[in-house]
């Protein structure tokens, strides 16, 4: 597998630095150490870094694509490519062989052009067809849009791979869930052969995700930035009680979950943290870059999860100071995998809690933000937002995935506007029925928060209807006049939603 891009931002105090600095990694199968990389403008070979490797994995995975036997070692190659006024292009690839890619590289000159997606994959992967739709549809749509108009940056705001299959697949889990399903069970011990067939899984789960022919080419054209959410471990997690997160089996399954992440979407080794890595030291992986005048902030909002707080006290006490290292960018994008600018489901939390045992919806609704267990720590965060947003001038937006629809909020009072742009999923089908129509109505309500701010979620089409239930995928394109202007491409649609950010 791979390449896989991974963009560590610009060099400058606002990311307008000379040299564009990217980290390809391949999954390669064999012991033995892979050429060097040629890349254009790069004067000299790039030699390759070890990260990992596994052996004799069980072939375990998917339908139809297990974990490869033998020895599988993780590299990446770090460069940095020069950049003009100009956007340009860098062939690159290994040393002697005939095999190409070709990176977009942003010129110093030119107002970046960025890309958003989330939810690359299903709980069932056989609900995409029941629902009559092409698994890779809209990442060939963007894939088509790349080509016509590079893009400069990727970001991936959450479950890039949905691993939830594992209760089925893995057979150390599949068996102890025999009797009863595993999710019910805290305090179930890990097998001896549980840990193999889960690092098995998560290889396999990503192979299925990312060697299928348009979200490859994306990943080795683009640099991106990556951050995970629940789905990259399984389904809730964080949000499911302690009991459960703390037992042998469900600390096997995340640890092979997070090294897997580090591995493929941060590209970073077990003692080798990434250029964008903003946290002092584990567990989180908070990350951060900027790029002609933009920053993106990318807080970790899994590593620390549990069913009373999104992040520990420590990295929310950080927040502020990463922050301000976007104090001199224009505009600041905020990664938060579910919306932080979004109607509250409060009350159907407060049922379901009434009723007994752990309800189905009960973990989701959990995981938002404005869930009752973490309202306090929703209020601090965007007082934290809206004063950073207050004193450096600086155009705040939130994007977001995680809920399968387009929306498009915001947060405005006395000296505040920050917005919230939600597109999901570029794979997993939109949701329907009652539910959507539910939510629908509580968008509409326009709500008074505190400190004179209110929230407003806006409309989205020509009906008014403020959430849109259709596969999207955004594009942010910076404007002559510095603005940006973001743009939710749907399934449905053969033009574009926009909105002007500034």
């Amino acid at each position: 597998m791979g390449p896989l891009l991974r963009a560590r931002g610009a060099q400058g105090a606002t990311g307008s630095g000379q040299r564009w600095r990217v980290s390809a990694c391949f999954l390669l199968a064999g012991d033995a150490e892979p050429p060097d990389l040629r890349v254009d403008g790069v004067t000299l070979p790039v030699p390759p870094r070890f990260l990992h490797e596994w052996k004799d994995l069980p072939p375990v995975g998917p339908t139809g694509v297990p974990c490869p036997p033998g020895i599988l070692r993780m590299w990446r190659y770090d460069f940095a490519v020069p950049r003009g006024l100009q956007d340009g292009r860098a062939a690159y690839g290994f040393q002697d062989d005939e095999r190409r890619w070709t990176l977009s590289i942003p010129g110093t000159a030119i107002a970046p052009r960025i890309a958003f997606v989330s939810c690359g994959g299903c709980e069932d992967e056989g609900a995409i067809e029941e629902a009559g739709l092409k698994r890779n549809a809209l990442w060939a749509r963007l894939l088509g849009r790349h080509r016509a108009q590079p893009l400069h940056l990727l970001l991936m705001g959450g479950d890039q791979v949905y691993a939830d299959g594992l209760w089925e697949r893995v057979p150390a889990l599949r068996q102890l869930s025999a009797t009863k399903k595993l999710m019910k069970r805290p305090g179930l011990a890990a097998g001896p052969d549980l840990e193999a067939q889960l690092e098995a899984w998560y290889i396999a789960t990503y192979l299925h995700a990312w060697t299928l022919a348009e979200p490859a080419a994306m990943q080795a054209g683009v640099a991106s930035l990556c951050m995970w959410d629940d789905h990259d471990i399984i389904d809730g997690w964080g949000s499911h009680p302690a009991e459960l997160l703390d037992s042998p089996a469900y600390q096997a399954i995340y640890a092979a979950a997070r090294r897997a992440f580090r591995l493929f979407q941060v590209g970073m080794g077990e003692d080798d943290p990434s250029d964008t890595l903003l946290a002092a030291g584990p567990p989180g992986f908070s990350q951060g870059l900027m790029l002609n005048g933009i920053g993106v902030l990318a807080p970790d909002l899994r590593s620390e999860r549990t069913d009373s707080q999104v992040m520990s006290p420590a990295t929310l006490s950080e927040l502020p100071e990463w922050l301000e290292r976007f104090a001199s960018c224009r505009h600041l994008l905020l990664m938060s995998s579910v919306p932080l600018i979004f109607p509250g489901f409060g009350f159907a939390e407060r049922v379901l809690n009434l009723l007994p045992g752990r309800q189905s919806m009960e973990d989701d609704l959990r995981d938002q933000w404005r869930s009752p267990a973490h309202l306090e720590e929703w209020r601090t965060v965007l007082r934290i937002l809206a004063d950073f947003a207050r004193r450096s001038g600086a155009c705040v937006t939130i994007l977001s995935g995680e809920v399968h629809l387009a929306a498009n909020g915001v947060l405005s009072g006395p000296g505040t506007r920050i917005r919230q742009l939600v597109s999901s999923g570029i794979v997993h089908p939109p949701p329907n029925g009652l539910g959507v129509e539910v939510m629908e109505r509580l968008a509409a309500r326009r709500e008074s928060l505190w400190d004179r701010l209110t929230l407003t979620m806006e409309p989205m089409d020509e009906n008014g209807r403020r959430l849109l239930a259709q596969r999207n995928y955004l594009t942010i394109m910076g404007q002559d006049d510095g603005d940006l202007r973001a743009e939710w491409h749907s399934e449905t649609r053969d033009t574009a939603w926009s909105v002007t950010l500034r």
